[in-house]
């Protein structure tokens, strides 16, 4: 079977499904998105391993994991996604030590969060991309950004099904910060370990640059 190569669009939180984010992915060769909807602790982890600037003060999960692999020399050549049920994805993460390949079972979202890590590539078969692939549908507004804001609404991806709009959110205020405030913010909340917020504060930092 066809394997399509696979990049992250962006992470969204849900403003009614309590808990609720999706993880778009999109192909690279084509525009075709593929949704999944993941928890809490995964979208955090998720978003600190896109954030390159964000060092929490003690290692997350998947950073642990990571540290443990690098000591023996375990290396993450690849995640699959290979599998659709029921609306459930299941991936595999294709392993390699001593030039021997292992083949690990995984939740898709904490293979994601591990693949970012060790810059792994991420695939799925082009059957299941041909199954719960939609095309993005988006506003004049975002067509008229370069590339625009990442950020794609939870609900409207699980109650469309077939297209979504884009909508960048609420800035939480943000944009009424000062650069300097900023700053400051994002130091508080990586150290109170608030990813989800220091993801946003980086965001408008971003922009600000």
């Amino acid at each position: 079977m066809s394997l399509v190569r696979l990049k992250i669009k962006g992470i969204s939180y849900s403003q009614t499904q309590n808990g609720a984010y999706a993880l778009i992915l999109n192909e690279v060769e084509g525009d075709r998105k593929l949704p999944i909807v993941i928890g809490a602790f995964e979208a955090q982890s998720i978003a600190i391993a896109l954030e390159k600037e964000i060092k929490p003060p003690r290692p997350l999960t998947h950073d642990l994991f990571k540290n443990f692999a690098d000591r023996f020399d375990i290396v993450v050549k690849q995640v699959i996604i290979h599998k659709l049920v029921d609306g459930v994805f299941y991936s595999s993460i294709i392993c390699e030590r001593d030039k021997i390949e292992e083949i690990i079972d995984a939740r898709t979202s904490d293979a994601i969060a591990l693949a970012l890590r060790f810059s792994a590539p991420i695939f799925t078969y082009k059957t299941i991309l041909d199954k719960a692939g939609i095309f993005l549908k988006f506003s004049s507004k975002e067509k008229e950004k370069e590339d625009g804001d990442d950020s794609i609404m939870v609900d409207e991806i699980l109650q469309e099904g077939e297209t979504v709009e884009i909508d960048t959110g609420a800035s939480d205020g943000y944009n009424e910060l000062t650069l300097e405030e900023l700053n400051q913010e994002l130091d508080r909340a990586v150290a109170n370990e608030d990813y989800e917020k220091a993801a946003k504060l980086r965001d408008e930092i971003s922009k600000r640059n």
